[in-house]
């Protein structure tokens, strides 16, 4: 794969004919023979020999069809204001494109994201793309990805937010593959899809902490449990299975207002809205600091560990009109401007606790040859109160105890836009990569 930036792309296929009335048959000969040798050795590098359908392919049953050639996809290219460019900050602009997906087309999501099933009535949130400040953002280019990705292993991290984003991008990936599940549990929350053609693995962990913690009550203050939290101990049911993943995707931050008892070697330090007597109580950000700390103290500690580690920064919620629990509700039909509203209070703490404990692992990794990467999502999601499934996660006469969602995205929807940044995210690296090994040469 050939990563080049603006100033060195060149027209594609442009031929010059004028000497071809005076060729020789012989001629011609050598020319069709060299033709045939570079379309024999070169195509084959950048695709794949067969191709999956999008249909059945979960099943294992897939059927090999013809190769399908793509010529736009076959040199990744990025443009040079990119590295001026903050992707991250910019307006959500009308996209009539979108989506490149449905619910009818995509098996992958999830029931409570799945607003088209259960009647939406509006379709405009769907038709959005992200325009930053200062330069493009292409939308997700699904070939490109899985040629990137080829032979590598991606993990997410977290809460259900990330598997959310998981979803996602196996709706954006449908356009050329669907993985085949080989998932080593029944487990919903412990997955394993594998994309045949690329021999690409995605899998999810489930740990919304992020550290170890253990359900003490499933009622609590707030009648959402109360969690023990043990901030310096590693969650080893993700930490210690990421040796041989490539890319590392970490979240973690909506259950950090849950009710929790704070441990520090195996003594209560205090809590968050515990209600118990002589245990202080903490803001949430000073859980959330450490637990993001011992996460990354975890990855730093793996001797086999080589990939990247990606942090997605946490999304906020919109629930207005009351909280989660007392009638709130998101009901609006456009996103934001950027300058109608502004990330402040909790989220701008959350934030800010996220990025002071990124640049500390960061720096940390560093000097362990590791890499960390920022996929800072919360602008634009900030902007984005219009895209929750609020009450159509669900059947309004079922008789269920679910609160209007304002957490969650829709399937279709603008969490698809993280896919363009994490493509973004990898065509960058690889061009990092590319200029490493042309500034310090083998040899």
């Amino acid at each position: 794969m050939k990563v080049t930036t603006g100033s060195d792309q060149l027209p594609y296929g442009k031929n010059n004919n004028n000497q071809g009335t005076t060729l020789k048959s012989t001629s011609k000969t050598l020319i069709l023979i060299t033709l045939t040798l570079i379309i024999l050795t070169v195509v084959p590098l950048y695709y794949p020999l067969h191709r999956y359908p999008s249909t059945h392919a979960s099943t294992g049953d897939a059927t090999v069809v013809s190769p399908v050639y793509h010529p736009q996809d076959e040199v990744i290219t990025i443009n040079d204001n990119h590295h001026k460019c903050d992707v991250f900050s910019g307006e959500w602009v009308p996209n009539p494109d979108a989506p490149y997906y449905n619910n009818m087309t995509c098996w992958a999501i999830h029931e409570h994201q799945n607003c088209q099933k259960y009647g939406r009535p509006d379709s405009d949130f769907m038709k959005w793309k992200w325009k930053p400040d200062g330069c493009d953002l292409p939308v997700f280019n699904p070939y490109q990805f899985l040629e990137i990705v080829r032979d590598k292993s991606l993990a997410f991290v977290g809460d259900s937010v990330g598997r959310n984003q998981m979803q996602s991008l196996i709706c954006m990936l449908s356009r050329v593959e669907y993985p085949i599940d080989k998932s080593t549990t029944k487990d919903e929350n412990f997955k394993h899809w594998y994309y045949v053609s690329y021999n690409f693995t995605l899998a999810t962990y489930w740990s919304p902490f992020l550290v170890k913690a253990q359900e003490a009550s499933s009622d609590g203050p707030t009648h959402t449990g109360l969690f023990n939290l043990y901030l310096d101990e590693f969650d080893e049911k993700w930490t210690t299975q990421i040796d041989g993943f490539n890319y590392l995707i970490i979240n973690a931050g909506h259950w950090f207002w849950r009710p929790a008892l704070y441990y520090v070697n195996r003594q209560v330090v205090g809590c968050r809205f515990c209600q118990l007597e002589n245990i202080t109580d903490y803001p949430m950000t000073f859980g959330y600091r450490k637990a993001i700390r011992t996460a990354f103290n975890a990855i730093n500690s793996r001797q086999n560990f080589k990939g990247i580690t990606i942090l997605r920064t946490f999304a906020p919620m919109h629930f207005e009109g009351g909280e989660w629990n007392s009638g709130g509700d998101c009901v609006r039909k456009m996103p934001f401007k950027s300058n109608e509203i502004t990330l402040e209070g909790v989220n701008l703490e959350l934030y800010m606790t996220q990025i002071e404990e990124f640049k500390r692992g960061e720096k940390m990794g560093k000097n362990k040859g590791l890499k960390y990467r920022l996929l800072d999502t919360t602008q634009a999601m900030l902007l984005r109160p219009d895209g929750h499934p609020s009450r159509y996660g669900h059947w309004p006469n079922e008789n269920v105890t679910l609160y209007n969602d304002c957490v969650h995205w829709c399937l279709p929807g603008p969490i698809d836009t993280w896919s363009d940044f994490l493509l973004h995210t990898l065509k960058m690296e690889g061009l990092r990569s590319a200029e490493e090994k042309k500034s310090h040469p083998k040899g």
